[in-house]
């Protein structure tokens, strides 16, 4: 087959796909849109045949999934903030609270949404890249909302490996297939006195700009959350003074399903192309 040219549409592969196309009304899917929250307005255009061969925007898997009636597949990587390290029980920690609000915000889908906790305390991104495939790849989930920079801004990794080691994975679950949502370092009196860490806040943020990635802004959300008493220190912060304490998680995850929300709603939804692998 002969590559088309990028900018024009593409003809679906599969006769899976071509069989979702004429048997999928247009009736069918814009009931699942009746399903879904006033703040998720997907707003199809319903050119079942075709879509473009551009780098999706928003999270275009999530939002098939969430049209489509599920499952929906998310893994929380990254290193102890999504481990829970912090946090009174592990239902406490954000991918658990992110899983229970989803399923309210989505009840169409229910049980079908998953968020696999895959955070281990200490990590820096290469030990985070050396289990990528194992945790997060092999899986195929539809998502990942990788928490990332703050072990290495305390451990004095190069910001030049991080950019880049960080670049690298961010393509490779792209290619997989897979949505990706970034978290930048909190901010804590730990990181506040550590040399040169906001360059990793920074860092995270314009890895986002450039990959089209969305970037969940932590730092500024725990100064907002303190600024307009929503939250004490204490309610904020561990005892560590590093880690979150419950209320920090329980914002974080109503942070972190926003993001997947208007992930969802920002990208253009290949409705026909949900029957390809």
């Amino acid at each position: 087959m002969q590559p088309v040219p990028r900018g024009r549409p593409r003809p679906l592969v599969g006769a899976t796909a071509l069989m979702l196309a004429l048997t999928l009304s247009s009736t069918a899917v814009l009931a699942y849109a009746d399903l879904l929250p006033q703040h998720l307005d997907l707003g199809f255009d319903l050119d079942l045949g075709l879509f473009e061969d551009t780098a999706p925007a928003g999270l275009p898997h999530v939002a098939q999934k969430i049209a489509l009636g599920g499952p929906l597949s998310i893994v929380a990587f990254g290193s102890s903030s999504t481990e829970g390290v912090g946090a009174s029980t592990p239902a406490a920690a954000y991918p658990a609270r992110l899983e229970a609000g989803l399923r309210r915000a989505l009840p169409h889908l229910g049980s079908k949404i998953t968020v696999a906790n895959r955070g281990i305390g200490g990590e820096a991104v290469d030990e985070m890249l050396a289990r990528l495939d194992q945790d997060v790849i092999a899986p195929r989930p539809d998502l990942v909302i990788w928490q990332t920079g703050s072990n290495d801004a305390l451990r004095g990794v190069s910001l030049d490996h991080f950019r880049e080691a960080t670049e690298a994975a961010l393509e490779r679950l792209r290619a997989a297939g897979i949505d990706v949502v970034l978290m930048e370092p909190q901010w804590c009196p730990t990181l506040d006195a550590t040399p040169g860490a906001d360059r990793f806040r920074d860092a995270v943020r314009a890895l986002g700009a450039d990959l089209g990635v969305p970037v969940i802004r932590r730092s500024d959300l725990m100064r907002d959350w303190i600024g307009q008493g929503r939250l004490t220190r204490t309610e904020l912060f561990a005892s560590d003074g590093l880690h979150m304490a419950d209320g920090g998680y329980a914002l974080l995850a109503e942070a972190a399903q926003d993001a997947v929300l208007d992930g969802a709603e920002a990208a253009p939804v290949a409705l026909a192309e949900a029957g390809t692998d």
